[in-house]
């Protein structure tokens, strides 16, 4: 009789853990098809993808603009959060943001993040006062080199697999980290650095803000890459449905519409979504 009790409450407990494992699984499945908003993390300091228009206190670009229309499809508010640059990944693990918009490299993160299809082709290249005299990359040997933080220009000169590059970094008289680009600029035109590698879209809208002719790219890229939307590794449900409604807005010339806003930072030269 004891046997049979404890048999028929083994049974009962199962049924019960089951259940309650229903429920959550039915919660998670409602949460995500009962999102109303969409926290976008990016840094505010990159232009063309995200920067901060003085003219309206907005925050604006080319990232900005297609996660506002991939909202606007999908009924969810648009949240726009700034962030620290190299903090980045502790706010997606936190949930404190839903994925990273902002020029965000795949090329070397792709067991990192699950990632958006690419939409754009993206460069790293050095930008130099046009009246240094470094006209190739052997001319940066014992110059000062600027870079972002956790960038994809200081990964590529980081990068034990390309020796290439790697001798290079290691030509520079010093390799200086910035928290953003618009910093490291001041510092290019104050003379402090003699160079800075950045991506070639922030680039072009650096160079175009400043006298014209008084700063140029070099010719020869420090990599090659893709940018893509990077979400929390695992989420597929939510990097799925945004990836629908970005290949939505190609089908309909909205996603080509967007990036003729920014032609003149060479968006649309660029993009290679849809190509």
């Amino acid at each position: 009789m004891k046997k049979l009790l404890a048999v028929i409450l083994a049974g009962a407990m199962a049924l019960t853990v089951v259940a309650c494992a229903g429920k959550t699984d039915a919660a998670s499945a409602d949460q995500s098809s009962e999102r109303t908003s969409l926290t976008v993390g990016f840094d505010a300091e990159f232009p063309p993808y995200g920067f901060l228009d003085e003219s309206t206190g907005e925050y604006v670009g080319f990232d900005l603009d297609l996660a506002e229309e991939v909202c606007k499809r999908n009924g969810w508010e648009l949240k726009k959060q700034p962030i620290d640059w190299d903090a980045k990944d502790m706010e997606l693990s936190s949930g404190a943001i839903d994925c990273i918009w902002n020029g965000f490299t795949i090329n070397g993160r792709e067991d990192q993040y699950t990632w958006s299809v690419p939409y754009v082709d993206n460069s790293q290249v050095f930008v130099v006062a046009a009246d240094s005299g470094i006209k190739t990359k052997a001319d940066l040997a014992g110059k000062n080199v600027g870079v972002q933080k956790d960038s994809s220009a200081l990964a590529a000169l980081e990068d034990e697999e390309n020796p290439d590059n790697i001798a290079l970094r290691d030509s520079f008289a010093d390799l200086i980290q910035y928290a953003d680009y618009n910093t490291g600029f001041m510092d290019l035109e104050a003379g402090a650095i003699d160079c800075l590698a950045l991506d070639i879209g922030v680039a072009s809208f650096q160079i175009s803000q400043r006298e014209k002719g008084a700063y140029v790219m070099l010719d020869e890229k420090l990599s090659l890459e893709q940018y893509g939307v990077g979400f929390k590794l695992g989420n597929e449900e939510l990097k799925n449905q945004v990836e629908k409604t970005l290949l939505e807005m190609v089908d309909d010339g909205t996603f080509t519409k967007i990036a003729e806003k920014y032609s003149d930072y060479g968006l649309t030269d660029s993009v290679c979504l849809g190509k």
